[in-house]
């Protein structure tokens, strides 16, 4: 959603309707810009990825059901944003 111009190394990003900051440090030298589709995992930027892959990502965790529900709610319940 938004590169952080005083902090290049963080980007607020919209996972499943819940806003974060992460940390996009590890994607040093790859060009980004809001609306790309990023691989997280706990707060770090893995790669960049195209929408087909990000979308079958997405269908398979939601496939898993009741476990990716759980984990939703836990990031809602989460700290969202720095100040």
């Amino acid at each position: 959603m938004e590169i952080s111009s005083d902090r290049p190394d963080l980007a607020k990003v919209d996972v499943s309707g819940v806003r974060r900051a992460v940390n996009i440090g590890l994607l040093e030298g790859e060009a980004l810009a809001p609306g790309d589709w990023i691989l997280i995992h706990v707060g770090f930027a893995l790669s960049k990825i195209d929408e087909v892959e990000a979308r079958s990502a997405l269908e398979f965790l939601e496939s898993i059901g009741q476990a990716y529900d759980d984990e939703i709610a836990a990031l809602r319940e989460s700290v969202i944003e720095q100040g």
